[in-house]
């Protein structure tokens, strides 16, 4: 069997043209792609719909499929079905998102669909930027399907005003929308199931309204979800190298935010993915190194001796956010 060390992968994320995208992840960030539309950018997503490819090292040109196939639990002991347990995107909202939900693990097994459990984390946002994220209080099946006939989601839907550095946390069972203006890092299960509600009596791309799943999402949706949907961080450390804020742990992932001020070194033995939010941040390790700017995602495997990470600029006191993702328990 080849062998190949493990090592920190830069990849090339999957794009997705949908109806209601921008290109605001390209513009923001910089990004070198032909003009059009882009929804969603798949940073981490090993799925055929949409696959993330190495651009660096000895892997480059292999899908992550094929680097998962190749070093297994090296990668990631979280591993779920052979594959990479998290699909992670970015979101630009042009236009606002469907009305829709999610299976939790429960219903999914149910109806041999997905499980999808999510986290958006706010990267950018409109004035006035707003999500939909649950059901306001005594809203119930009856009064859902009320909503449905009259198409006065708005009216029964939580609104969660959002601004950057907020985090939406959306459990499969929760209805919910992105409403438009919003440029959003999701973090989620690796599925791609969603069931579409209401999609705001809009024409799809054929000038034909896109399918519903009501049907499904009346078997699916949690009428007992009365929490928050916005996450309250907490601090988990502060130093000289700058702090760390805990963002969300949920059974599926851990995300946390790194604001370096200066050199951190990150143990190794678990796997994580960083995605630069802001600045600059030179990465290094035992065999090499890469420079990532804001907008760049590096997945660094659970094999290894760790990183080392530092903010870099031309000017002096100058630092970066870094956003960290792990699968459930490998922190």
């Amino acid at each position: 069997m080849e062998k190949i060390e493990p090592y920190p992968l830069q990849l090339r994320p999957a794009y997705k043209d949908y109806l209601w995208g921008g290109d605001r992840i390209i513009r923001k960030y910089g990004r070198s792609e032909p003009p059009g539309v882009y929804a969603e950018s798949w940073e981490v997503s090993d799925r055929p719909e949409g696959m993330a490819v190495v651009v660096n090292g000895p892997l480059a040109g292999r899908s992550l499929a094929e680097v998962v196939e190749l070093w297994g639990e090296d990668l990631t002991a979280g591993l779920v079905g052979g594959r990479f347990p998290l699909l992670i995107k970015l979101i630009d909202s042009r236009r606002r998102l469907s009305v829709q939900v999610h299976p939790d693990d429960v219903s999914a097994a149910r109806l041999g669909a997905e499980a999808k459990t999510e986290m958006w984390y706010v990267l950018d946002a409109d004035p006035g930027a707003r999500v939909f994220a649950g059901l306001k209080p005594g809203v119930d099946e009856a009064v859902f399907k009320r909503a449905l006939e009259k198409k006065n989601f708005e009216e029964i839907l939580r609104v969660v005003p959002v601004a950057p550095g907020d985090a939406v946390y959306i459990p499969g069972g929760r209805v919910h929308a992105i409403d438009e203006g919003c440029l959003l890092l999701e973090v989620q299960q690796n599925s791609n199931t969603t069931y579409r509600i209401y999609d705001w009596d809009r024409l799809g791309p054929d000038g034909k309204p896109r399918p519903l799943h009501i049907k499904e999402a009346l078997e699916v949706i949690n009428w007992d979800d009365h929490e928050d949907p916005l996450v309250k961080p907490s601090r988990l450390a502060e130093g000289a190298d700058g702090e760390t804020w805990s963002i969300l742990r949920c059974r599926y992932f851990e995300v946390d935010r790194r604001r370096l001020e200066g050199r951190r070194d990150i143990p190794g033995g678990c796997c994580r993915v960083f995605f630069v939010a802001e600045g600059e941040v030179r990465v290094e390790w035992e065999t090499g190194g890469l420079e990532l700017r804001a907008g760049m995602t590096l997945l660094v495997p659970e094999a290894g001796a760790g990183v080392r990470l530092e903010p870099t600029g031309a000017e002096a006191g100058v630092s970066a956010t870094v956003m960290e993702i792990r699968p459930a328990g490998r922190g």
